[in-house]
């Protein structure tokens, strides 16, 4: 028969104080390296031991990036076929917080597991990995998505047709579709990709300011923390060792620019959190752009993106001048 304790208990006496990650100086000077040429991947680390699942990251993410949030025109226009791209609309469900959406781009993942006859309860904040080779990236085909120097992904909503390509690739199926916005109305409402594609952006207008994203500041346990990718690495593997703990991100999908370590081995909280539409794995991820197939891809769609991307702005821009 197993008892159930809290993580606080679970890690009482085996987990030191570890102290600040980096410090905010160091946070700023990394936030305001997006404007170098050259510099590290901008790297965020979760330690899940802290999260205590009060969603003010949730909250925070969602009242800094409102204005990004789609305004969609309706009815929407009849695809042909209308098998080709379903219609998804959430701008009645804006309310939805349990999972990702085109209006919230950070949830909370419940996870339990049995560690020496105790059970132990976790909350994971889950959004966008920001892999540091991002098929969402190079395989869209539109140019429509795209990855800062900084290493944070994003996707341009004035250039996305909505076709969903970035989440066909994802390894976790992060994007999510608002049917009824973008750039498809102008161009081919019946024929394209039925609206725009939404995920987490890193709050990358706050990056550019020198700030941290949204989350990390709202957060009261300091859950997350930012620097460069060396160093995030260097405090992500001493804070494992400390708590005896296990690391998720580093290697998945070649890479992420996004750390978690947990005092849980992360297949066991896998099968414990609810998977499904909005709501990504906690798996191991093979390298997707090391397969030959996407490499290939890739390099057939980079001029055709960048075509693409350049008619979108052409076009947008000439819309704006009449």
């Amino acid at each position: 028969m197993t008892s159930k304790i809290s993580r606080r208990a679970f890690l009482k006496g085996s987990i030191t104080a570890a102290g600040s990650v980096v410090a905010t100086t160091g946070i700023a000077r990394a936030a305001k390296s997006i404007t170098r040429e050259k510099q590290e991947p901008l790297v965020t680390l979760l330690d899940i031991s802290k999260c205590i699942g009060c969603e003010e990251c949730v909250f925070a993410c969602q009242q800094a990036n409102a204005d990004k949030y789609p305004e969609p025109e309706k009815p929407f226009p009849k695809m042909y076929p209308t098998s080709k791209v379903p219609v998804e609309d959430w701008s009645d469900k804006k309310d939805v917080i349990d999972r990702l959406t085109p209006y919230n781009w950070l949830f909370i993942q419940h996870a339990s597991a049995i560690v020496n006859g105790e059970q132990i309860d976790l909350t994971i904040p889950r959004r966008c990995m920001h892999c540091d080779n991002p098929p969402c990236v190079k395989l869209c085909p539109w140019g429509s998505a795209k990855q800062e120097e900084n290493g944070l992904s994003r996707i341009d909503p004035d250039l996305c047709l909505g076709g969903s390509k970035c989440k066909t690739v994802c390894p976790w199926k992060i994007p999510e579709r608002q049917t009824g916005t973008g750039l498809y109305l102008n161009l081919l409402p019946a024929f394209a990709g039925n609206g725009v594609m939404y995920k987490c952006d890193r709050c990358y207008n706050r990056l550019e300011k020198g700030e941290v994203p949204a989350c990390i500041e709202a957060c009261p346990e300091d859950v997350q923390t930012i620097g460069p990718r060396s160093e995030i690495l260097k405090k992500a593997h001493a804070l494992a060792r400390e708590m005896n703990g296990y690391i998720y991100g580093e290697n998945e999908n070649g890479g992420t620019n996004t750390i978690y370590v947990s005092p849980v081995p992360f297949e066991e909280l896998n099968k414990s959190i609810e998977k499904g539409k909005g709501k990504p794995h906690l798996n191991k991820v093979k390298d997707m752009m090391a397969d030959g197939t996407n490499l290939a891809k890739a390099m057939i769609l980079a001029p055709i993106a960048g075509v693409a991307a350049a008619f979108g702005k052409f076009y947008l821009s000439s819309k704006e001048d009449k």
